[in-house]
């Protein structure tokens, strides 16, 4: 066998050992998130193990996750901040998940204005991605900065149109300037995307307490 050929064979063992390497890692990283919704403490634990037996991206992930759902919201946050900045960190997708976890636990420690930055890197990695703009606007709207929330939910709305999530959120942030009949108009699209939805049926019952109140005091809309 010529040595291109053996290096050649090499190189598809080596893409081969990698792969099934990943399939594992997934099906490991699966099982610990599966167990943090249960037990979380045991899930940490597990987290610690696989860390030691070559502190693989996926165990790091799996013992941050679980520490927040332990209620160390910033420790966790933390170290998925980390882990996206890490040599080994993985792509720029796997990289942004990192930031968008980090930027809820951030959220959940009550600190909006961390998790602003955070999901702005995120964004960095994974221009335009619905889901992290959706994270940024509410974030955006626990600080009360309503102009850079209705920024970033008419792009994701430009996006994704007809997007009941960003539909309920736009109709926050209108009902939060008082523009109740834009408010309206947005819960009303976002029951057509999701009749049922108890989040946007309670914004519905405000939105319509505002309008009433408005006609009453004769405040135009």
């Amino acid at each position: 066998m010529s040595l291109i050929a053996f290096a050649a064979g090499t190189v598809l063992m080596m893409q081969s050992a990698g792969a099934q390497l990943a399939k594992a890692e997934d099906a490991r990283l699966e099982a610990c998130a599966a167990k943090i919704e249960t037990d979380p403490e045991n899930a940490y634990e597990d987290g610690l193990a696989w860390s030691y037996e070559g502190n693989r991206p996926g165990a790091r992930q799996c013992t941050a996750l679980a520490l927040i759902a332990l209620g160390n919201y910033e420790g966790g946050a933390d170290r998925l901040a980390a882990l996206a900045t890490a040599p080994d960190g993985g792509n720029m997708e796997q990289r942004a998940i990192y930031l968008s976890q980090a930027g809820q636990a951030w959220i959940m420690a009550g600190e909006p204005e961390v998790a602003v930055l955070s999901f702005s890197d995120a964004l960095e990695m994974a221009p335009g991605t619905v889901e992290l703009l959706l994270d940024r606007a509410s974030a955006y709207m626990l600080v009360e900065e309503w102009d850079k929330a209705l920024s970033d939910l008419d792009f994701a709305l430009a996006s994704s149109p007809g997007s009941g999530p960003a539909h309920q959120l736009r109709a926050e942030v209108y009902l939060n300037r008082k523009s109740y009949d834009l408010a309206l108009r947005d819960v009303e699209a976002a029951m057509a995307a999701d009749p049922k939805n108890i989040d946007t049926l309670l914004v519905r019952g405000r939105v319509r307490e505002a309008l009433r109140v408005a006609e009453q005091d004769g405040i135009p809309q």
